[in-house]
């Protein structure tokens, strides 16, 4: 689906990937709503796309409640008259603690914003894009979302969710004029650590300091298979090399993850 002239539903759009989303979505003349929790964040991006056309509109809205998500359709309809995609990029990671040390709240909390989080605005959004000529959904996964990482448990276990019922997803919408794009970014440098109250260094899945991708190259590669209807789009050298390993050897990928990661976690 080509963005030009579609209004596109961005969360996470305070900051990071989803803020590099949107400028790029209203630099390719597309309409944005963008979601996200922090009312600040989210108008520094509103100050940003008002030098890029004002066809930008925030709401503040945590995805992770049911509630608040099931009313943003009225919301966004009535600013924009109709929805033709959505990006689902709001997440955070969780501490990097074992599995055996992470409380309950957390976790709840990990897979509220990143699994239920992204099942919210996916059924609260899709009866409108059912009735569009063409419409879009693209879920950011993860790397971890197909090889998890040690000390990120149930955040590679909640984009491991996201990717499977994308995938189911995209099974019952294949007669229908939705496409659904399944994301897999890899280390990329953003302020999700901050985020989502995490303070252990930013390294990458090799377990070395990071060379992360830019968010505004994340974002380039994400809209570009938005518009060539990709299934799945692994952003970033690093996930696209660690597909093909974990294809070769399961075993093998998660090791070597695990035996280069181990530094970050207390023994």
């Amino acid at each position: 689906m080509k963005v030009a002239d579609k209004v596109i539903i961005v969360t996470g759009a305070g900051s990071g990937i989803g803020r590099e989303l949107v400028l790029l979505l209203l630099s390719k003349r597309a309409l944005v709503a963008g979601v996200d929790l922090n009312k600040t964040s989210l108008d520094e991006t509103a100050n940003l796309a008002s030098n890029i056309g004002g066809r930008f509109a925030g709401f503040v809205t945590t995805v992770a409640d049911k509630s608040a998500v099931s009313a943003l359709p009225e919301k966004v309809l009535e600013h924009f008259g109709m929805v033709d995609g959505v990006i689902n990029n709001a997440g955070i990671i969780q501490p990097f603690v074992k599995l055996n040390d992470l409380d309950f709240t957390t976790i709840e909390r990990v897979f509220n914003v990143n699994f239920y989080g992204t099942l919210y605005v996916i059924k609260a959004f899709l009866p409108i894009l059912l009735n569009r000529p063409e419409a879009h959904i693209a879920n950011l996964s993860s790397m971890g979302g197909f090889v998890s990482v040690p000390g990120q448990a149930i955040y590679c276990a909640a984009k491991a969710a996201v990717k499977l019922m994308s995938e189911g997803l995209d099974s019952e919408l294949a007669h229908t004029n939705v496409r659904v794009t399944i994301v897999f970014p890899g280390a990329i440098a953003t302020n999700i650590r901050e985020n989502s109250g995490v303070s252990n260094p930013e390294t990458s899945a090799n377990g070395k300091r990071s060379q992360a991708l830019s968010a505004a190259d994340a974002a380039r590669i994400i809209v570009r298979g938005i518009e060539d209807d990709a299934h799945h789009v692994f952003v970033g050298r690093d996930a696209s090399l660690m597909d093909k390993f974990y294809r070769l050897s399961p075993l093998g990928a998660t090791r070597a993850i695990a035996t280069r990661m181990r530094a970050l976690l207390a023994e």
